[in-house]
């Protein structure tokens, strides 16, 4: 009869053999990773590009604590892209565009899965975030855990477009990005294109169905957050309360059509779908994309843009936003669809971070003001507001001379954003203070309608 032998720890095999290989390495110089091996082994992979770059360099400056926090002991980004099919994207048929979307981000996952693994074997430590959903759903209102953007565009791999996605030089907007975190250093790292490949063309202006982008460079994200991820977070949550505040399925049914319950069932069954992510499909730029435009500009615009404008489609927009009057003028064709974003701040850091987004300058155009904002209770804070010339600026503490000065418990003021409570409920009960006249208190909730 065989029988085990009773050992310690430190006269276990597996420990011993470790020892063994620690003692043998002893004296060995550490030596950065050569670069071209990185590389190699990312395209092999399956990446269709891939840049490398410090931890300490100064385009990382407001990403390094998110990435740190991430992974402490990050000394190198890896960042990649695969690239997508041109044809599904700019299709009318949304179902061909997000399968897409849906196939090229389960191989950008799988291809960061496959090069951690590598260097794992090589005894370099080495994480991928997710390339999209699922996502972290924190208190700070940012839903992701890496900022991709930005570390794309610092490793090379293209530049910001006016319609706010990176493109690559060569493979135009039809990429999606991934990032790998290592504690490895590089013999050499990428650095940015010296040319931003964007055409400035405004073809996504013209496609946008809510006039997200706009001509001048201003970017609405209330406006593309609330139709293209309608089937996310914000609209699944919006949608939630409609049927908990319905009495009966005709209730139900009054607020929700068959479509539309139709297309939530296909996210929740086979992944969340953009309703639009037009800027994608029409933007011409990047060397493998370009030709069909600068060939033929008629044609294209008849082939490929125009279809996603004549589209008879629902759009979904805020009440009383600059979506809804823009819908309303430049797509009379199309169907306004009325509806809460879901977007809701869970404390007074992230309303303060989120108001730039949510703000609606065609709102604010009439309206030069200063709002001074002092949170008590819980979450204390000091705020300042300038809202002038249709621009929207948050500062720090009190700046200035106020028009209007709001004192307001923070969870209070937390609980009304949501419209848990009234306006009227929380300045009777003192938890809500005002000063100046309500008219700009008005002005100012206008611009930021929810």
């Amino acid at each position: 009869m065989n029988t085990i032998k009773k050992m310690t720890i430190n006269n276990h095999p597996t420990v011993k053999q470790y020892h063994k290989k620690k003692e043998n390495m002893k004296g060995s110089e550490v030596r950065p990773i050569d670069t071209q091996w990185l590389q190699n082994l990312c395209l092999h992979a399956g990446a269709d590009d891939v840049g490398f770059i410090s931890i300490n360099r100064n385009e990382l400056g407001d990403q390094r604590k998110e990435i740190l926090d991430l992974f402490p002991e990050a000394k190198t980004l890896i960042s990649f892209v695969c690239k997508m099919n041109r044809e599904p994207l700019r299709s009318t048929a949304r179902s061909i565009a997000n399968t897409e979307f849906h196939h090229v981000v389960d191989d950008v996952t799988h291809i960061g899965h496959e090069i951690v693994k590598e260097l794992e074997k090589q005894g370099i430590k080495a994480l991928n975030p997710p390339a999209g959903f699922p996502m972290e759903q924190e208190s700070t209102g940012k839903t992701w855990v890496i900022s991709h953007k930005p570390i794309a565009v610092a490793a090379g791999l293209g530049q910001i477009g006016i319609h706010r996605n990176v493109i690559h030089p060569k493979f135009g907007n039809f990429i999606l990005l991934g990032t790998i975190l290592t504690n490895a250093e590089m013999t050499s790292e990428s650095h940015p294109i010296d040319y931003n490949p964007c055409l400035e063309c405004k073809l996504c202006v013209a496609a946008c169905p809510v006039g997200a982008i706009g001509a001048d460079g201003h970017f609405n994200f209330s406006a593309c957050y609330t139709h293209n991820y309608r089937e996310f977070s914000g609209g699944f949550t919006d949608w939630v309360e409609k049927i908990t505040n319905s009495k009966n399925s005709k209730a139900y049914r009054d607020k929700v059509n068959d479509v539309e319950t139709a297309s939530m069932w296909q996210s929740l069954s086979f992944g969340a779908s953009y309703k639009a992510a037009y800027c994608l499909s029409v933007c011409p730029a990047g060397e493998d994309v370009i030709g069909e435009f600068l060939d033929d500009r008629k044609a294209f615009l008849k082939e490929v843009v125009k279809p996603l404008q004549d589209k008879n489609e629902m759009v979904y927009v805020v009440p009383n936003s600059d979506a809804e009057d823009y819908v309303k003028k430049r797509f009379p064709h199309k169907q306004v669809r009325p509806v809460s974003n879901g977007l809701r701040s869970k404390s007074i850091r992230s309303f303060l971070q989120v108001l730039p987004h949510m703000f609606q300058r065609n709102q604010a155009k009439d309206l030069a003001a200063t709002y001074h904002f002092t949170f008590t209770g819980e979450e204390k804070a000091q705020a300042t507001v300038i809202i002038k010339n249709k621009t929207l600026t948050v500062e720090k503490g009190h700046v200035g001379d106020a028009d209007f000065q709001i004192t307001a418990d923070s969870q209070t003021w937390i609980r009304l954003m949501a419209k848990e409570t009234g306006i009227l409920a929380a300045v009777m009960s003192g938890k809500i203070r005002t000063k100046g006249q309500l008219k700009l208190f008005k002005a100012f909730s206008k611009c930021f309608p929810s």
